[in-house]
């Protein structure tokens, strides 16, 4: 007990410290915001040596969905996140953050577009998760470094890239069943698993993000996943930010 309640002082600290402020100082010292696509390709290359792609988490109580979307023609960048507890995927806490969209659209950089509005969702939950699971992509990019890779590294949670079409990679199909998956390859290296997450329906495709391995973000997201194709993770993010 004195354990448990020693983690739940810790991660509330890390929940202070980022309402404080300090989380935002820190992403300005890994970069910028104000920057061109040439330099925005440029960080990517640059922080990628960062990402961990073995276990480096504790035992989870919590997990969380992203989902980001836009408003006013994509003027306005709107961020949901949703705080579920784990195993048993109950909602503890969700959080909607809105703000001016600063960075044009321009395929392989969106992180640059939508992470912005995803660290001041952060900041307005009360206890940080223990994972994240965001619906886009992670390792399996061309710089290897998608959207779980960035906000992973930016605010050191593990992290977890479920999206629901391939960027780049090659693969076979899956077997039929729940749990069947496959290799996504590029250039002769795995950059993430071709997974079903449900019988006979699309396969997801699921990549590392930050301080986990692969397999066990497969098993992860196959724990979010008891019912639908999509984790109940993002299920629930995509909710908050259609309300």
């Amino acid at each position: 007990m004195r354990l448990l309640r020693g983690i739940r002082s810790i991660t509330k600290l890390m929940a202070l410290v980022c309402r404080l402020g300090f989380c935002s100082n820190m992403t300005t010292k890994l970069h910028d915001w104000d920057v061109t696509p040439v330099q925005a390709r440029e960080i990517q290359v640059r922080l990628s040596n960062r990402v961990r792609m073995t276990d480096d988490f504790p035992p989870l109580h919590t997990i969380a969905g992203v989902d980001v979307g836009f408003e006013d023609q994509g003027k306005t960048t709107r961020a949901a996140i949703v705080v579920l507890d784990y195993p048993g995927l109950k909602v503890l806490e969700k959080y909607l953050a809105r703000q001016s969209t600063r960075f044009p659209y321009v395929p392989g950089l969106l992180s640059f577009r939508e992470i912005p509005a995803v660290l001041k969702a952060l900041d307005g939950l009360s206890c940080m998760p223990d994972m994240l699971i965001c619906d886009g992509q992670g390792y399996a990019h061309t710089r290897r470094f998608g959207l779980a890779c960035h906000l992973g590294v930016l605010t050191g949670i593990p992290s977890i890239g479920a999206a629901k079409s391939r960027l780049i990679g090659c693969y076979s199909d899956p077997g039929p069943e729940k749990g069947d998956w496959s290799a996504l390859s590029d250039q002769g290296e795995t950059i993430g698993a071709v997974l079903r997450t449900r019988r006979n329906v699309k396969p997801m495709f699921i990549s590392i993000g930050h301080r986990v391995c692969l397999e066990s973000a497969i098993r992860l997201v196959l724990d979010c996943c008891p019912r639908y194709r999509l984790p109940e993770t993002t299920r629930q993010a995509h909710r908050l930010a259609s309300e």
